[in-house]
């Protein structure tokens, strides 16, 4: 079993410096066979650069460069479709989450699994709020996580957290097409309702250290409820189930 690691970045170099030694050694120290993707959209800081120089050490960086920034879904699909991984594993560049949870994606997925997503909405899991920024995006979470588990009903309590495990056939079968983060939901709606296996594990959620979020919450809650009412349509109302 081979495994894909996704990084999505974009300014976030002073966090891969920390983020990537961490995430070899977890590897190493697990004797886990994997690639490491940094799909970076060109950022002005040199995050493509550091990823480069990181990978003289540990030889098995990949740094996937796109010439424009268009969210995290079109960097996400970029990366998911140019990996070699059995299993491709994605998570946030800017040390909110643990490479600890890695293994406990993996363990899950071997189970008999098909998607696997980290929750800070059930038991063990946590979402720490230290900055008005956060609590701001914490009240959107889970006033959409609650919205989403009422009409699409997927049996899952977060769906905006890109921290999840997907089995490489999986991602080819379900064709997602999203570009912003809405497509964190597109993905596990896509699969829930073509009869995959979904799962959790509790995670927890730390402020980001350095940089700056990218979520834009005035143009993404708008197109966010927009797809959240056609989702309701096409897969529960239409479809009957």
């Amino acid at each position: 079993m081979k495994l894909s690691v996704i990084l999505p970045t974009y300014n976030e170099k002073e966090n891969i410096k920390i983020l990537i030694p961490k995430l070899e050694q977890l590897l190493k120290n697990r004797k886990i066979s994997a690639e490491v993707l940094v799909v970076d959209d060109s950022s002005p800081d040199g995050t493509a650069k550091v990823a480069a120089a990181l990978n003289k050490k540990y030889k098995n960086i990949r740094v996937l460069l796109r010439e424009k920034k268009e969210g995290i879904g079109a960097a996400l699909r970029y990366a998911y479709d140019r990996s070699d991984g059995d299993i491709i594993l994605s998570m946030d560049a800017d040390l909110s989450l643990d490479v600890e949870g890695i293994p406990k994606l993996i363990r899950k997925i071997e189970s008999g699994y098909d998607v696997v997503v980290g929750s800070r909405y059930i038991k063990s899991g946590f979402y720490e709020k230290k900055k008005i920024e956060t609590r701001i995006k914490n009240l959107f979470s889970t006033v959409g996580n609650k919205l989403i588990i009422f009409l699409l009903n997927l049996g899952i309590h977060d769906f905006s957290l890109n921290f999840r495990a997907i089995k490489k056939p999986v991602w080819k079968a379900i064709k997602t097409k999203e570009k912003v983060n809405v497509f964190l939901l597109e993905m596990i709606v896509k699969a829930k309702y073509s009869g995959y296996k979904i799962g959790e594990i509790p995670v927890v959620f730390k402020d980001r250290r350095y940089g700056k979020s990218k979520m834009n919450l005035h143009s993404e809650a708008p197109y966010f409820l927009k797809k959240l009412l056609e989702y309701f349509i096409s897969y529960r109302l239409l479809s009957g189930k």
